[in-house]
């Protein structure tokens, strides 16, 4: 779980990128929870916990590398009732951020340029790298696809996707954390 001294710097580098008042969510997919920190001003208005993350969704829905289309079908189904159990919590018309270096290759994948340390990953690219996980477990070898043949990898995609989909995202911007000199 992400410490609520990195939420909220990542909360307020995010409230930097936006004019003042404009609606925020920042989504920290972890290995076993996924934290949502959302609100219009310069501090959050809510910290929304959910009880999926990549390696807890990944163990306990996908059995073979990669999941086979039923796995696939229960862990939607999973993340889909946990994504919109915050539904009513996420502010309207917020821009999505997420400061998740493994998301940086979920958006590569997807051709999101990158553009000063961050990337633009827009819902329909996001959409089609989940047709090519798709195929690759309908058989077509993730090498042909460019998909790493990880249940990880997978199941971030996952929750990015319903968690897009199910709150009305058209894109989310995905940035690195500035390096810190020690």
């Amino acid at each position: 779980m992400e410490n609520d001294v990195n939420l909220q710097h990542m909360y307020s580098l995010a409230r930097q990128r936006v004019e003042p008042d404009v609606p925020i969510t920042v989504l920290c997919i972890g290995e076993q929870q996924t934290t949502v920190v959302c609100g219009t001003a310069s501090q959050p208005s809510a910290t929304l916990q959910l009880t999926i993350g990549f390696d807890k969704t990944a163990a306990t829905f996908f059995k073979h590398l990669p999941p086979t289309p039923d796995e696939m079908e229960l862990a939607i189904m999973a993340v889909e009732d946990e994504v919109t159990r915050i539904r009513h919590d996420i502010p309207a018309n917020s821009i999505l951020f997420s400061f998740d270096p493994t998301l940086v290759t979920i958006a590569q994948i997807s051709g999101a340029e990158e553009e000063d340390a961050r990337w633009r990953l827009p819902q329909d690219d996001m959409e089609r790298t989940f047709k090519r996980l798709e195929r690759v477990m309908l058989g077509t070898p993730a090498v042909w696809e460019g998909i790493p043949l990880e249940n990880a990898f997978s199941a971030r995609l996952l929750i990015l996707r319903e968690f897009m989909h199910h709150h009305g995202f058209d894109s989310a911007l995905i940035l690195l954390l500035p390096a810190v000199a020690v």
